[in-house]
């Protein structure tokens, strides 16, 4: 499929922080009457294509979906050709995050994943940590019920232990217990392969997002899709609630 010429972004409209959920790996595949890890081969090199077009474009902060809490509910081989492809992305991609300065960050209950991903995602993180340029933060293991769930048990210990005081909870002290601390405020979230839901992916950080929803799989993500996504993303009046 050739690749569409990336529209003109007016001046001073290109978000800070945006986030995809990566959706249609498996679509793209069963239509090409391929295995559905073909299709997540596929979606690893748009990951490397877009998060390149994002520095390209401006974007401070690229936050991607890769792997919710709810997909371990997939077939075994499946969760373990995803890994594989996990373990291979960072190999693989770690020397050009490092050469254009960016820093890698992980949220999710990644943890808890096998002891050689978790050292190579630590190794990864730290290498980067001093970058100065855009973040990529890649979302494993991950479910924002679970999170804003933790965020709350741990404002309760601090009330409890009386090192918090209950009426000092406002919304900036509650997204300063999320894994989302320190980033800017996401402004964009897309959802490719036309599905119109947010499964459980930055529920509290999307509050006020721009929600964009497109039908194009993700593995045919490409730079001029996003490009298109900021041209629209630019076109709509963000009012937070006001006139």
């Amino acid at each position: 499929m050739a690749a569409r010429p990336a529209p003109d972004l007016p001046a001073g409209t290109i978000p800070r922080h945006v986030a995809i959920i990566m959706d249609g790996n498996g679509r793209w595949a069963k239509k090409r009457f391929l295995p559905r890890i073909a299709g997540h081969k596929q979606g690893v090199e748009a990951v490397r294509r877009i998060a390149r077009a994002a520095r390209k474009l401006g974007i401070e902060v690229l936050t991607l979906y890769a792997f919710s809490s709810e997909n371990w509910r997939r077939p075994e081989d499946e969760v373990r050709d995803l890994m594989g492809l996990l373990r291979h992305f960072l190999a693989s991609e770690l020397d050009e995050l490092v050469s254009e300065g960016v820093k890698l960050r992980v949220i999710g209950g990644w943890r808890s994943l096998a002891p050689d991903l978790v050292a190579m995602i630590d190794g990864a993180v730290a290498r980067t940590a001093t970058n100065p340029g855009p973040t990529l933060v890649i979302a494993l293991n991950y479910g924002a019920q679970a999170e804003i769930l933790a965020a709350s048990r741990r404002l309760a210990e601090q009330v409890r232990d009386g090192t918090l005081d209950a009426a000092a909870i406002d919304e900036a002290r509650f997204e300063a217990e999320l894994e989302t601390a320190g980033l800017p405020p996401l402004d964009l979230l897309i959802r490719t392969s036309g599905e119109h839901r947010l499964s459980n992916f930055l529920l509290w950080q999307a509050a006020y997002a721009e929600l964009l929803f497109v039908d194009t799989l993700w593995p045919d993500f490409d730079e001029a899709a996003l490009a298109e996504a900021l041209d629209r993303f630019g076109q709509r009046q963000r009012r937070f609630g006001g006139l």
